[in-house]
């Protein structure tokens, strides 16, 4: 049944977000794998409107935080507000008590307030005063950069990307997507042709997310997952370019991501197991942020995309 509800939402998902298939199809694998995204790409290209979708589509409640130089952790955690008429303090919950967050440009904020928000997300909790609240057991942050403006920015530090399940790549459709999305907004503004959004409720998705884990996986698939990892931290023993092309490799935060992520892949798919091809296919997005590479790299204008062509090529698929 919830195999079937998936289907259904991803179906609602690609009418509503035209050209970004990747997009929703990430989406739908770390909510299956219960891990958060960090989604980089130009403005105007429906990030926003990707999980105000999902939200439609699920028992969930969504809110937005746009990222700016003045934010406060307080404006993402709540605080505790003082009642003169009881003379007490009464805590007001934030926007992270959402099941869905958008955190809009999150690289516009001070590290204060990105560690405040990354913590939620590792921990699925947060300590105002003396106190510490649970934060819902469904629970998704999807984070936005822009990688066209960078002044009066603040990077995310390397260790705290780690924190991400996955970093997608986006960029602009083709023109005939275009005209599609054109035709798509004529439509809604003269409330043409609306689609109906599915109803998915959270226990579907925890029951989904069992079964995602659940799946059989060779014990070879899992050496070969190692493999991977392994040649991000040892890439002499690979390749010889390589070698001088990573400072730091992964952390086994990203062997759990990428089996988690093979998995709700595959359950996607709709197959029983885990083949090769799961892994592939989420191998760079779960890596792309856990690599630091080398000045030489940078020197030679070797991008991350390229160091992990060259391991995926590289590590003998079993």
């Amino acid at each position: 049944m919830a195999a079937e509800q998936f289907r259904q939402l991803q179906a609602y998902l690609d009418t509503q977000i035209i050209g970004q298939n990747q997009l929703t199809r990430n989406l739908l694998i770390a909510l299956l794998a219960d891990g958060h995204l960090l989604v980089e790409g130009p403005p105007g290209l429906a990030k926003t409107r990707a999980i105000n979708a999902l939200a439609n589509g699920m028992d969930g409640d969504f809110h937005r935080v746009q990222f700016t130089p003045d934010l406060l952790p307080a404006d993402l955690t709540g605080t505790d507000i003082y009642r003169p008429e009881t003379g007490e303090f009464v805590f007001q919950k934030g926007p992270l008590f959402h099941n869905l967050v958008l955190a809009d440009e999150i690289n516009r904020a001070p590290a204060k307030v990105q560690s405040a928000l990354l913590e939620a997300m590792a921990e699925r909790q947060i300590t105002v005063g003396n106190k510490t609240y649970r934060l819902p057991n469904l629970f998704l942050v999807m984070a936005t950069q822009n990688p066209l403006e960078q002044e009066g920015t603040y990077p995310l530090p390397e260790a705290q990307l780690d924190r991400f399940l996955m970093h997608v790549e986006i960029d602009y459709p083709q023109a005939d997507t275009e005209l599609e999305i054109l035709r798509l907004t004529r439509n809604e503004e003269l409330k043409q042709g609306t689609v109906t959004p599915p109803s998915l409720t959270q226990q579907e998705i925890f029951s989904a997310r069992q079964s995602a884990l659940s799946l059989h996986m060779a014990p070879e698939l899992e050496q070969y997952m190692v493999q991977l990892i392994m040649a991000t931290r040892q890439p002499e023993k690979y390749d010889a370019a390589m070698a001088n092309w990573i400072e730091f490799g992964a952390s086994p935060r990203a062997t759990i991501s990428l089996d988690r992520c093979a998995r709700a892949h595959a359950w996607l798919s709709g197959r029983d197991f885990v083949g090769p091809d799961d892994i592939q296919a989420v191998v760079h997005n779960v890596l792309r942020h856990r690599i630091i590479l080398s000045y030489q790299a940078e020197a030679e204008g070797i991008s991350v995309n390229k160091v992990l062509d060259t391991i995926v090529n590289t590590v003998a698929v079993p």
